[in-house]
């Protein structure tokens, strides 16, 4: 009976992992096989709406002076579009720059704050400001094609769409570090969400870099929450309202080379989203609803495979200790033998050598290891939401 159960558990905890990282991919792919996005959109002579951009900035002297000119660098016209910066206690050069762009761009307003307060409450208070009917929130490092606020914006045409989040592209710098990981995994989750909003009109997340939010269903995140663009994005899904990913917002963000500014990101966004599971918890039912299955199938059992993988590798190991056969010895021999390929990747990178195959090894194991991490943050309590930017422009590094 007890090997049994050892069994049950093994293919449970197995079909659970491919499922979020196999199988519903693949099955999203075949779902969406000739549907096409929301096509009630505004035509070039319409009166489109007015657009306040919202950003949240700390230390960013080396990005801030190309994130407003490629702003304001758009098709959009200008007479309907505002840039509201928030500055966290910046102590860098970054106040002295707005202030001087402020000069040249009269749509560019900014305020700088005394104390650190964290981006859901800039954001926030930003928010409270704004008047037009459709918000853009966006990163300083994250810069604007010169349509793609036209690309996001002309959805809201369709009075069902609440959310339009962009197509965020990242550079691939150097064998040796970790972005062309990166690039591969942001490349698949921005076709998975297109292809969930698609389908359900659910795309789980707009990457927090550059989405539009309608503002009649735009609720700000919670002060102590991380995650605030994970937040957005289920209170209009929980509002009724549909959220779509929109490829042709092209958009570029220059990622992180180094594994350990990743795994510190990473280990932060996951305290935030199991903040969000809990508020958001009633959209995970019924889970053959259309928001509940992608919000089960692509993320909830992702942020919980760590614990299925190590839940799976007690089964196995109690499976050969039962004498289960030559299958357990195996599979256990596998899930401890793929680990010690870390070891293999960081051995072979000291020596200047440089394996993709390998490296993808190590980006998942490092990266389910900072959801584990955050998963115990949260369980912990969440102390601050204070954030440090992640490391920009490693190429030259």
């Amino acid at each position: 009976m007890a090997t049994v159960v050892l069994w049950l558990v093994f293919w449970g905890c197995l079909l659970l992992v491919a499922h979020t990282y196999v199988l519903f991919p693949l099955l999203l792919a075949r779902l969406a096989r000739g549907r096409q996005q929301n096509q009630d959109v505004y035509g070039p002579a319409a009166d489109w709406p007015a657009v306040d951009i919202l950003l949240a900035a700390h230390n960013e002297e080396a990005v801030i002076v190309e994130k407003v000119r490629t702003t304001f660098a758009t098709t959009y016209p200008l007479d309907r579009l505002r840039l509201l910066v928030g500055s966290d206690n910046s102590s860098d050069e970054t106040n002295d720059l707005l202030a001087v762009l402020a000069a040249e761009y009269p749509q560019l307003h900014f305020e700088a704050y005394a104390q650190r307060t964290g981006k859901p409450t800039v954001i926030e208070n930003l928010a409270r400001q704004a008047t037009a009917p459709v918000l853009v929130l966006t990163d300083a490092n994250v810069f604007f094609a010169p349509d793609t606020l036209h690309e996001l914006v002309k959805h809201f045409h369709n009075p069902a769409i609440g959310l339009v989040g962009g197509h965020i592209i990242n550079p691939e710098h150097r064998a040796e570090g970790i972005s062309g990981q990166e690039k591969a995994y942001l490349e698949r989750e921005n076709v998975m969400k297109y292809q969930e909003g698609v389908l359900w009109g659910a795309m789980m997340g707009a990457f927090g870099g550059c989405f539009a939010v309608r503002r009649a269903c735009y609720h700000s995140a919670p002060a102590a929450f991380l995650v605030d663009d994970f937040y957005i994005t289920l209170a209009v899904l929980r509002d009724g309202y549909q959220a779509i990913n929109e490829l042709t917002a092209v958009c570029y963000e220059d990622v992180s080379d180094h594994l350990p500014e990743e795994f510190r990101r990473k280990a932060r966004i996951s305290a935030g989203n199991f903040q969000n599971l809990k508020e958001f918890r009633a959209l995970l039912w019924p889970p053959w609803r259309g928001v509940a299955f992608a919000l089960w199938s692509h993320k909830v059992l992702r942020w919980y495979t760590p614990q299925l993988l190590l839940v799976l590798l007690a089964a196995t190991a109690g499976l050969v200790a039962s004498g289960a056969g030559w299958f357990a010895q195996l599979a256990l021999a596998g899930q401890l033998g793929l680990p010690l390929l870390l070891l293999l990747d960081s051995a072979l990178r000291r020596r200047g050598r440089h394996s993709r195959p390998l490296r993808f090894v190590t980006h998942f194991y490092s990266m389910n290891a900072a959801l584990l991490l955050g998963y115990w943050r949260y369980l912990r309590g969440i102390k601050t939401t204070v954030w440090q930017p992640t490391q920009r422009f490693q190429q030259g590094q």
